[in-house]
């Protein structure tokens, strides 16, 4: 069980907005698992609740993520920011996939790079 967290490269924010972003994309990915599989939920948690950070180049990257995440039915979140710090209002950016079973999250995100500082 793994959640994997997808940030874009493109955007210029400070690190702490984005590990804000991160945190907003994996905790709202996290609750809607818990609502459509409390066991699978359990399960991530009981193991560590795994997370992976990985990266994008832009925005239509990010969407293509998503829509193989809504296509496949495995919990997301895409994190639309509201403008009020760093970004304009209506930025995206981030998307969590999961927690779900690691071979389905791994179908979507398995070829993408991990985010480095």
């Amino acid at each position: 069980m793994k959640q994997v967290i997808v940030v874009r490269k493109d955007l210029k924010i400070s690190v702490g907005k984005l590990i804000a972003q991160c945190c907003h994309a994996s905790l709202e990915a996290s609750e809607a698992a818990k609502r459509r599989s409390r066991r699978r939920w359990k399960k991530w948690v009981e193991e560590g609740a795994k997370k992976i950070v990985v990266k994008v180049d832009k925005l239509e990257e990010l969407l293509k993520l998503e829509e193989e995440a809504k296509k496949r039915k495995i919990p997301h979140a895409l994190i639309v920011d509201r403008g009020l710090t760093e970004v304009e209002p209506g930025t995206i950016t981030t998307l969590a996939i999961g927690p779900w079973d690691d071979e389905e999250v791994d179908k979507i995100t398995g070829n993408l790079k991990l985010f480095k500082y």
